[in-house]
């Protein structure tokens, strides 16, 4: 059952990170880059974790993807806001 569930969240991340790489070749908005990147790491990590479990759940490996992913997602959003140069 652990393992159905995995798909579906790498199955849905991957699907999310797709609208936004749809949206990012409309408009090339940086911003869609990054949240189509960080869905794709966050499907990474989810892969990984389901397929290859590491001898200890709380391995940095997991983190460390994981925190790129959210890295990806503030500073996109931190861009985004940034008034323009004047």
């Amino acid at each position: 059952m652990n393992g159905l569930l995995s798909g579906a969240i790498v199955m849905a991340t991957l699907t999310i990170a797709l609208f936004f790489l749809r949206f990012w070749r409309q408009t090339r908005d940086r911003f869609f880059l990054c949240f189509a990147a960080a869905f794709a790491l966050e499907a990474v990590h989810r892969l990984l974790w389901a397929l290859a479990p590491l001898a200890d759940p709380d391995a940095p490996l997991y983190y460390l993807i994981r925190l790129a992913s959210y890295a990806l997602i503030l500073g996109a959003i931190i861009d985004k806001n940034r008034k323009p140069p004047a």
